[in-house]
């Protein structure tokens, strides 16, 4: 019964937190300068009538709020009969449905090319943090049992410069170290110009283009795997049980794997979660170094044009991804550790 109600008061704190979301990425947009509307005034050829055909197509004609016309500058207007038909409401019922907006740039539906952004993302992000798990932990474990070696304290040295080291600097080095030394493509998905005999040749040359991003993920994450990993794991080796399953006579796998790992794992699979929720944002710096089609790339191109829409949309994916990546590691913390489900 404790459990449950733990269970539902997170995923409540949750919803809220997503409302709250909601209202602040319907304002802050809204506060904002630069509508296509406002542009277009600056625009000498552009009639009057064209404007407003502007404004009713991104509905920009109704008012934010009801009796509110704008919120940057704040000014009041006219109160509507049905309070139901403002930016505020209509944006409210778009999200209901599913739909984000019309893009100012593109014209095109926000959750389309969102869409086609978020896979690609989800593909190099994946296969880096696969990498940087399996390797990290592995790591980790290994210079926990080798506490006080050399390799233990060189270990812990590309670890700390691995996790400190800029984005954009690991991005530019490897990139012009890859292409040099090994003539791995200098940017984007996939070979513009090449047309694919098989769907496995595509693939291929996906994945050549996927090695450099990839490479640069694995290693900005390996080194805070590795850390909290060798951390966490020489915490648990001091622990009685663990000197009584040596004084047994267990073998070095038996005492790691029996008794060590999963109370060693219980912090990681909580970083885990966060860190594939925040990784969505840090590929905006990896997919501009490496030109990569995603939605880290979409959102600078967003930036620089001031396609709210798309920025709007973007905001809202990438908070409730980062929502939803704690909520998991909270969920899954409680249901690994059973002190939790006891509270």
């Amino acid at each position: 019964m404790k459990y449950s109600r733990y269970l539902l008061s997170k995923i409540g704190w949750a919803f809220l937190t997503i409302l709250f979301v909601i209202l602040l990425n319907f304002f802050l947009f809204r506060i904002l300068p630069g509508d296509p509307a406002r542009r277009g005034l600056k625009d000498p050829r552009l009639t009057a009538q064209a404007v407003e055909a502007i404004q009713i197509r991104f509905g920009l004609d109704k008012p934010v709020i009801n009796c509110i016309e704008t919120v940057n500058p704040f000014s009041f207007g006219d109160c509507l009969v049905n309070p139901l038909q403002t930016q505020f409401f209509i944006y409210i019922g778009n999200l209901l449905q599913g739909e984000l907006g019309i893009s100012y740039h593109t014209n095109r539906p926000v959750i389309d090319m969102l869409g086609e952004g978020l896979w690609n993302t989800v593909l190099l992000i994946g296969a880096g943090q696969i990498l940087s798990i399996i390797i990290g932990i592995f790591w980790g474990i290994l210079i926990a049992w080798k506490s006080r070696t050399i390799f233990d304290h060189v270990s812990v040295i590309t670890g700390l410069v691995a996790w400190s080291i800029p984005t954009y600097f690991l991005g530019i080095i490897l990139l012009f170290w890859g292409t040099k030394q090994f003539g791995l493509p200098i940017g984007g998905k996939i070979t513009s110009g090449v047309t694919f005999e098989t769907a496995t040749d595509q693939w291929l040359d996906i994945g050549r283009h996927m090695i450099l991003p990839t490479l640069t993920y694995t290693i900005l994450y390996i080194g805070q795997y590795l850390l909290f990993m060798r951390s966490t794991m020489l915490d648990v080796l001091s622990e009685d049980y663990i000197l009584t399953a040596k004084a047994k006579g267990l073998s070095t796998f038996e005492i790691l794997n029996k008794h060590a790992l999963k109370n060693s794992l219980l912090p990681i699979v909580t970083i885990i979660a966060l860190n594939l929720g925040f990784t969505v944002a840090g590929a905006i710096f990896i997919e501009t170094v490496f030109s990569w089609p995603g939605l880290g790339q979409a959102t600078i191109q967003a930036v620089g044009r001031r396609d709210y829409p798309m920025l709007q949309g973007a905001f809202m994916l990438l908070a409730v991804c980062v929502i939803f990546a704690n909520l998991i590691a909270e969920l899954l913390y409680s249901y690994l550790d059973p002190r939790i489900q006891t509270t």
